[in-house]
């Protein structure tokens, strides 16, 4: 099996959706000799941050001489961005070996696994033969039902708590709150900076689990990382890793965060014109992107290039942004749940907003900009770094975002 025969199987079982629950994961894992149980985590949970927090912490531990996994999603360019070993993306050959190695478990599940589930298993086997010393573990949708709450790590933490997903976790903070406080286990440490009912929630869960709670406040950013909300993503990666026992100094933990490395979050990709792309895709992450472009572009002209996903809530990352940016083009975001252009120029009004059919026309019509700003969907960030980096883009990649 090649990896372009890899990917094209994994595209195939995008057909099964999005299914949660844990049975068919488990059952996949025994069928694998459980992984996972010989392995130490640190499973990180959150509306948003949790990406930060996770390279901010993956850094870290490789910085103290720790083999280190590291598990996120979705990709941003190349699929392999998923699963790292000390901060290097897993060849595309193992990639092809670990799909091969796999597909002729899930006749004997519960159901056909899903997308998350087939890599999510992937990644544990990799780190397994990798004898990885400790893995950073990235939820993937709420916590609860994740395919990642499979196992029991040094510490659990939960970034924040906002809206997203509403569709599968609920409709209230305290809902959402509950679904994320699904990942912590009895007497294993919890690190979170969420806030008012959420934490209500959260602690109630701790309590009942007999799970030791930090709550971070404020903080200083000592990473590279760009903007204000940054220093609590440092905060409580600094938190969690002290919390997980694991021997990290000083001058390690400093060292490593000012190593931190994590594409398509306010990331400058060139100087003429200042070009940033951000994968703000809800109103937490909207508001974030807004706080950082004041803080880091001043009065600058901000020419805004949007795209967003139908099933989130884009008029609200539009009534944050849109009143930002001296110029908006809307573009479809290249994912089969994309908004339709005309849809986000309405949600931006009253601030006029111009339809492109592709983001290269997008290109073109802001090549005068001052600042642009390519943000509303991990996607789409996606599709702007393959362009404006030069690197290879696959569309089937691409679509497995």
């Amino acid at each position: 099996m090649t990896y372009s025969d890899a990917i094209s199987f994994l595209s195939s079982i995008r057909v099964f959706g999005q299914q949660l629950g844990l049975e068919t994961m488990r059952a996949l894992l025994r069928q694998m000799g459980n992984p996972h149980e010989s392995l130490r985590f640190l499973h990180i949970a959150g509306t948003n941050g949790k990406g930060s927090v996770a390279a901010m912490s993956q850094s870290v531990l490789t910085a103290a001489g720790y083999r280190t996994g590291l598990y996120t999603s979705p990709h941003l360019v190349s699929f392999c961005e998923r699963i790292q070993m000390d901060g290097q993306l897993i060849p595309e050959t193992e990639v092809a070996r670990l799909v091969q190695t796999i597909q002729p478990l899930f006749s004997s599940t519960p159901r056909h696994p899903t997308l998350f589930e087939i890599v999510t298993a992937m990644a544990l086997q990799y780190f397994r033969e990798q004898q990885a010393d400790v893995v950073v573990w990235e939820v993937g949708l709420g916590g609860r039902l994740d395919a990642t709450n499979v196992v029991t790590p040094l510490v659990s933490v939960i970034t924040n708590i906002g809206f997203d997903h509403t569709q599968y976790l609920g409709h209230s903070l305290a809902e959402i709150a509950a679904e994320k406080a699904g990942i912590i286990k009895p007497g294993v440490p919890v690190v979170t900076a969420a806030e008012g009912e959420a934490l209500e929630v959260i602690r109630q869960v701790c309590a009942e689990r007999g799970a030791p709670l930090t709550v971070v406040r404020g903080g200083v950013n000592r990473t590279p990382l760009l903007g204000p909300h940054q220093a609590i993503n440092c905060a409580v990666a600094e938190a969690a890793l002290r919390a997980s026992g694991l021997k990290i100094t000083e001058e390690q933990m400093q060292r490593g965060l000012a190593q931190t490395h994590w594409p398509g979050r306010f990331e400058i990709v060139r100087q003429k014109p200042l070009t940033i792309l951000d994968g703000a895709h809800n109103p937490h992450g909207a508001a974030a992107l807004a706080a950082t472009l004041r803080e880091q572009c001043g009065n600058r002209k901000v020419t805004l290039i949007l795209g967003v996903l139908r099933d989130k809530d884009y008029p609200a990352v539009c009534r944050i942004l849109a009143s930002l940016a001296a110029r908006i083009f809307c573009v479809p975001v290249p994912n089969e749940r994309t908004a339709a252009p005309e849809e986000i120029a309405r949600a931006c009004l009253p601030f006029e907003a111009r339809v492109c059919r592709t983001l290269d026309e997008a290109f073109q019509n802001a090549s005068d900009a001052d600042v642009m700003v390519i943000t509303g969907s991990l996607f789409l960030v996606g599709e702007a770094m393959a362009r404006l980096k030069g690197l290879r883009k696959d569309a089937q990649e691409l679509r497995l975002q």
